[in-house]
């Protein structure tokens, strides 16, 4: 198997990311009542789902290494998967989903963050547009998510048992 460049792992990562997050919203969705957030979670995987076609579309330019990213890609996704299942158990409800998807989400623009400051040294162009489009993205879902887990938090009873 060909050996990456730190470039080329880390955009793995991202794209197994995106590849778990169109997971994450789906079992949140499954988790919530309120039609509005299911909305933004709609919307959230469809934007993951082109970050997985553009971030593969651009691991297939990268010279004989499509492989190699789509495994590292593979395994990101099994572990934030497997991250999931364990935060969300039997009981969760849609503020356990929406806070798990806050931490998830933040990890996304972080990780985006850091594929942008390598590409400033490696000065690549296409790196540079998938994540000047990308970054962005992944900020407005980690403020969707701490928004979603606010509206969720506001309406519990705080004296609920759980």
């Amino acid at each position: 198997m060909a050996e990456l460049t730190t470039l080329e792992e880390k955009l793995g990562e991202v794209l197994g990311l995106a590849q778990a997050a169109q997971g994450a919203t789906e079992k949140v969705e499954g988790l919530l009542d309120d039609e509005e957030i299911a909305a933004t979670l709609q919307q959230m995987r469809e934007e993951a789902e082109e970050t997985e076609r553009r971030c593969t579309e651009l691991a297939a330019d990268r010279d004989g290494k499509k492989t190699a990213i789509l495994d590292k890609a593979q395994e990101t996704k099994t572990e934030a998967t497997e991250m999931m299942r364990t935060y969300l158990g039997e009981d969760a409800d849609g503020l356990d989903g929406f806070e798990f998807l806050t931490m998830a989400e933040a990890g996304e623009v972080g990780h985006w963050a850091v594929l942008r400051t390598l590409n400033e040294s490696a000065g690549e162009e296409a790196v540079s547009a998938l994540v000047e489009w990308a970054l962005p993205i992944q900020e407005r879902h980690f403020e969707e998510a701490k928004g979603g887990s606010l509206k969720l938090a506001a309406e519990k009873d705080p004296y609920e048992e759980s």
